[in-house]
């Protein structure tokens, strides 16, 4: 199944990133620990990648896909390219004006992200000035964001899903260095894996270029016009910025509130980037791929295809996310100690992050779920609907983050992240059930049955395993006795997944092996 193939290569690309990742934060941890440096690198990295995430990627996709679909069908190829043109200069112009002005307006936006930095002027100032250095990066990538939609319309998802892995190696090249030249712990590892983000953001735009030109995607230069078609790109992006953007705002939000405890950012960071890998392994590639895929289907009349990827979209996604959330809740603490506790990160921080990881866990599938929910509108050129529902679930957060940071503690915040996530689906499910645009069908239906009874036998089959492993997680064992144990964890846990779920028919191994092989 083509969509099946599109899922595992966005999904392959992404967990090399990902993993990149990894050995990048398992490196700013030995070195910078949950310090005020790594505080202010993380809101400041923040900064540029939340207006990415809301902009670029968020609004931007979600209304020009269908748009540039629209234009290939009605126009043909050559108008398509016209109109790309003038999308990306259109973009060009608004977020040059929008990187000049955050430059200019860095401190308001420190002290809206990290309301508590303003008690620690040095580390304010440090804030202040990365956020300046990493903007640009806003830039570049809004780039990338319009040659990856135009790419993924094409079929093409390799060279862009790659593309953001040249971050992870360039903040891992810097960071050997800083550990070099003894500049660890003071502001200088701040600002140089601060230029590195805006470097890597340029080395990212050289490949997804090339990967356009050799697909036949040149665009020429183009000014900016207040075209129809722009005026209509823009009518559906400006709904949009709240719809793709809800994640961005909640961790905005939740940046905000831990903020106001010292290292609480940085446990949050590191349990969210463990949390982003199977969001990102599944969520994003089903996102990135399901969008062009509906786009094209609905364009050309074939509703009941549509259904069909909107079904197979869904189950592929609880199929993965189900088994993530339930191993990441029970196996946060082992994660954390044997990823992050070294160096400067203590076992403290690795049980506060712990705690953070398992909270987040609980909203993992609904996250991934709005990735599937949310393509059914935006197809259909419908970007005031989710933009009304995140809006509400966006109040709840906003009510419920500080609420809890006081009543439960610094893992409060997690919480009320992952409740708007659900609360997001609730309102996302109801809208299409209404409208009779996405009905579940009865392979659906089944193959979920068989997700909840294998996910119950693997969590009981992780508890288990990690309670014998417990004594070889600590970091007096060693790495390489740490990094087993938790190898052997995650295997029990895949093998009992898959095993059970073959058993019960949530998947067949080898229809699904030939679906993402296309064989």
């Amino acid at each position: 199944m083509k969509l099946y193939r599109g899922f595992a290569t966005v999904g392959g690309m992404t967990v090399i990133s990902r993993l990149l990742g990894f050995v990048r934060d398992i490196l700013i941890a030995a070195v910078l620990g949950a310090s005020a440096i790594s505080d202010a690198f993380f809101v400041a990295l923040r900064v540029p990648n939340m207006f990415r995430r809301i902009f670029a990627e968020g609004a931007f996709n979600a209304a020009f896909i269908p748009l540039y679909t629209k234009k290939l069908h009605e126009a043909g190829e050559e108008a398509a390219k016209e109109y790309a043109a003038r999308a990306l200069a259109g973009l060009s112009a608004l977020l040059v004006l929008l990187v000049v002005l955050a430059i200019i307006a860095a401190p308001w936006l420190v002290m809206l992200l990290a309301p508590g930095f303003a008690e620690d002027p040095d580390k304010f100032s440090l804030t202040v000035l990365l956020v300046r250095i990493a903007m640009p990066y806003l830039l570049f990538m809004s780039w990338v964001a319009l040659y990856t939609g135009l790419l993924n319309t094409l079929g093409k998802f390799a060279a862009a899903a790659f593309a953001p892995s040249i971050l992870n190696f360039v903040v891992i090249t810097v960071l050997l260095g800083l550990i070099a030249t003894g500049h660890g712990q003071d502001s200088v590892a701040g600002i140089a894996m601060a230029w590195g983000v805006a470097v890597s953001g340029f080395l990212q735009v050289c490949i997804v270029v090339f990967a356009a030109f050799r697909a036949g995607l040149r665009l020429r230069l183009a000014k900016p016009e207040w075209s129809d078609d722009m005026k209509r790109l823009v009518h559906l992006a400006i709904p949009g910025v709240i719809a793709g953007g809800v994640g961005q705002i909640a961790l905005v939000i939740a940046t905000i509130v831990a903020s106001l405890e010292d290292g609480v950012v940085s446990w949050l960071y590191y349990a969210d980037r463990i949390f982003q890998l199977p969001l990102g392994l599944i969520g994003v590639a089903v996102g990135v791929v399901l969008l062009p895929d509906l786009s094209h289907k609905l364009r050309s009349g074939d509703r009941e295809a549509a259904s069909d990827s909107e079904n197979r979209a869904l189950e592929f996604s609880l199929l993965m996310t189900v088994p993530a959330a339930v191993a990441l809740y029970l196996c946060a603490e082992p994660i954390m100690r044997v990823l992050f506790e070294r160096g400067a990160f203590s076992a403290s921080d690795a049980r506060a992050s712990a705690m953070m990881l398992a909270m987040l866990s609980f909203g993992l599938p609904a996250y991934v779920v709005v990735k599937v929910l949310q393509p059914s509108f935006f197809a259909r050129e419908d970007t005031k609907t989710p933009m009304l529902y995140s809006g509400l679930a966006l109040v709840g957060n906003a009510v419920l983050s500080p609420t809890l940071f006081y009543v439960v503690g610094p893992q409060g915040i997690a919480l009320a992240t992952s409740l708007v996530g659900w609360i997001n689906v609730a309102l996302l499910a109801f809208a299409l059930r209404r409208r009779k645009q996405f009905v579940l069908d009865h392979k659906f239906r089944r193959a979920f049955r068989g997700i909840i009874i294998a996910s119950i036998a693997m969590a009981v089959g992780l508890w288990a395993t990690a309670y014998v492993l417990e004594p070889y997680f600590a970091p007096s064992n060693g790495l390489l006795i740490q990094v087993a144990s938790l190898a052997a964890l995650i295997a029990v846990g895949v093998l009992l997944y898959f095993g059970v779920g073959s058993f019960v028919g949530a998947l067949k191994p080898r229809t699904f092996v030939k679906d993402v092989l296309g064989r």
